[in-house]
C-alpha cells in the first residue's frame, strides 16, 4: 500500500494524508462531465466549414483533450482539464474563416504558430513573470469573476437566462422543460451540498440527467460508436500566407485570448482551492503553461483550435481535486468518451447547469481577501469581477483590471505598489485594445 502512494506522489504529486484517491477520482469525473459539452459543441461549430467532417472534429477534439490533460497530470501535477477552447473555436470559424475569408488550413497554421510561440515564451519564463506581476487583490478578484462567469454560463445553458433585444439578457420561460429541469437539478444538487453529501455535484448531475429522460430532454442516442478517422484534417497547414499582416493579427489575437484565459483560470481556481504558495504564486506554473502550450501545438496538428485550460476545472476542485490525478482521470474519461460518445453526449446542458451555478458560489469566497476599504485596490478588483461575466471574457477582464490598477495607482501617487512589469503590461494591454 505504501509503495502505491509513493508511485502516486511521483506521478501526480499525491500525498498520503493530505489527498484522497477517492476524491481525486470523483473530482476528475466531475470536471469531465462539466466540460464534456465541448465534444458536442466543437463538431457543431466546425461543421459549418466545408472540408472539416464533424466526426473527424469530434475525434480530434477528444484526442487534444487527452493529450493536454495527461500533460497537466504528469508534468504539472495539477488538477486541471484541458480541451480545445470555447470562444477560440468561434474566432477560428466565424472570424478567420467566414469573416476574413481564409481557408481553415490558414487558421490551423495560426494555431500551430501560436503554440510554438507559447512554448518559447514558457521556456523564457515570460508567461510566469506576467502571472507573478498580477497584484494580490486582482488575483482574488479573478477567482470571484470566474465564479460569476461560470454561474452565468450555467444559467444560460439551462435557459434560465436568455438574450433580450432591449436589456441584452432577461429571465427565460422557467416553466418550460429545459429551464425547469435546470431549476430542479439546482434544488436537488443544492440540497445535497447543504447536507454535505460526498460527491454532491456528481450525484446531482446524474440524478438530473435521469429526470430528463421522462421529460424528453435526455436523448439516449445509443451506447458505442467507433471513432472517426482524423485523416481529413490532420496536419493540414497552409504556409502561403504565413508572413501576411492578417496572419500576424490572427496569431496575436489568439495569443492574447489564450494566454489570459489560462492565466485567469489558473490564478482563480488555485486561489479558491488554497493551492497558492506562501508568496502567492501558483505551484508548478511553468509546467502548467508548458502543458497548455504543447497541447495547443498538438491540437493544431490534430486539426482543431487552440487547446486551453478549462475554467470548468473549478467543479472538480470543488469536489476535492488537488493533484494531477484529477487531470489524469479527466484524460481517461475522454478516452472512454471516444468509444462511448453516444452515451456521453446524451447528458443535457440542463443537467450540467446546476453544477456550474453552485461552483460559481464556491468561487466567491476569495472576495473576503480583497481590501474593499482601500479603493485603489477595490475599484480595479471590482472591474475584474464585473467585466468577466458581462463581457463573457476572462482575458478582457484581466486586461481591463490591470490597466485600471496601474492608472489609478499612478494618479493617486501609489508608485510603491507598481512594479516595472506592471507598467509594461499596462501599456501592452492598451495597445492590444487599440490595434487588435
Amino acid at each position: 500500500m505504501l509503495e502505491k502512494y509513493k508511485l502516486f506522489e511521483k506521478l501526480f504529486g499525491f500525498k498520503k494524508g493530505a489527498h484522497s484517491v477517492r476524491l481525486e477520482i470523483l473530482a476528475g469525473v466531475t470536471t469531465f462531465l462539466t466540460m464534456s459539452y465541448i465534444l458536442a459543441v466543437n463538431p457543431s461549430i466546425f461543421g459549418v466549414i466545408d472540408g472539416m467532417p464533424t466526426g473527424a472534429v469530434f475525434t480530434s477534439t477528444a484526442l487534444a483533450a487527452i493529450i493536454g490533460s495527461l500533460l497537466m497530470a504528469f508534468w504539472a501535477k495539477l488538477p486541471f482539464g484541458l480541451a480545445p477552447g470555447m470562444g477560440l473555436n468561434a474566432f477560428f470559424v466565424y472570424t478567420v474563416c467566414l469573416g476574413m475569408g481564409y481557408p481553415w488550413q490558414f487558421a490551423l497554421t495560426a494555431v500551430l504558430i501560436e503554440g510554438v510561440i507559447f512554448i518559447l515564451m514558457t521556456l523564457s519564463n515570460l508567461r510566469e513573470a506576467i502571472v507573478n506581476a498580477i497584484p494580490a487583490s486582482l488575483r482574488n478578484a479573478i477567482g470571484v469573476g470566474i465564479g460569476l462567469f461560470i454561474a452565468f454560463i450555467g444559467l444560460q445553458n439551462a435557459g434560465i437566462i436568455v438574450k433580450d433585444n432591449a436589456t441584452l439578457v432577461t429571465i427565460g420561460d422557467i416553466m418550460s422543460p429545459v429551464p425547469l429541469l435546470g431549476l430542479l437539478g439546482l434544488l436537488i444538487t443544492g440540497t445535497l451540498v447543504v447536507k454535505n453529501v460526498r460527491g454532491a455535484l456528481l450525484i446531482g448531475l446524474l440524478v438530473t440527467t435521469a429526470i430528463g429522460i421522462p421529460m424528453g430532454l435526455t436523448d439516449l442516442k445509443g451506447l458505442v460508436a467507433w471513432p472517426d478517422s482524423i485523416e481529413p484534417i490532420f496536419c493540414q497547414f497552409d504556409w502561403s500566407s504565413v508572413f501576411s499582416v492578417d496572419m500576424l493579427i490572427v496569431v496575436f489575437t489568439m495569443l492574447f485570448i489564450d494566454m489570459f484565459d489560462t492565466i485567469g483560470t489558473l490564478v482563480g481556481v488555485c486561489t479558491k482551492a488554497n493551492m497558492l504558495e506562501k508568496d502567492g504564486r501558483i505551484p508548478r506554473v511553468k509546467q502548467a503553461f508548458m502543458a497548455d502550450a504543447i497541447a495547443t501545438t498538438a491540437g493544431a496538428c490534430l486539426g482543431v483550435n487552440t487547446t486551453t485550460t478549462y475554467v470548468e476545472s473549478a467543479a472538480g476542485v470543488a469536489q476535492g481535486g488537488r493533484t494531477g490525478m484529477t487531470a489524469f482521470v479527466v484524460a481517461c474519461c475522454f478516452i472512454v468518451a471516444l468509444f462511448f460518445s453516444p452515451l456521453f453526449l446524451s447528458i443535457p446542458a440542463s443537467a450540467t447547469a446546476p453544477v456550474l451555478i453552485i461552483v460559481g458560489l464556491f468561487m466567491l469566497e476569495p472576495i473576503k481577501k480583497i481590501p474593499l476599504n482601500d479603493y485603489a485596490e477595490a475599484i480595479p478588483a471590482f472591474i475584474c469581477i464585473i467585466i468577466m461575466p458581462l463581457a463573457y471574457s476572462i482575458s478582457a477582464d484581466i486586461l481591463l483590471g490591470m490597466i485600471s490598477y496601474v492608472v489609478i495607482n499612478i494618479l493617486c501617487g501609489n508608485f510603491n505598489r507598481l512594479s516595472p512589469t506592471m507598467y509594461i503590461l499596462a501599456v501592452l494591454f492598451v495597445l492590444r485594445f487599440i490595434f487588435l
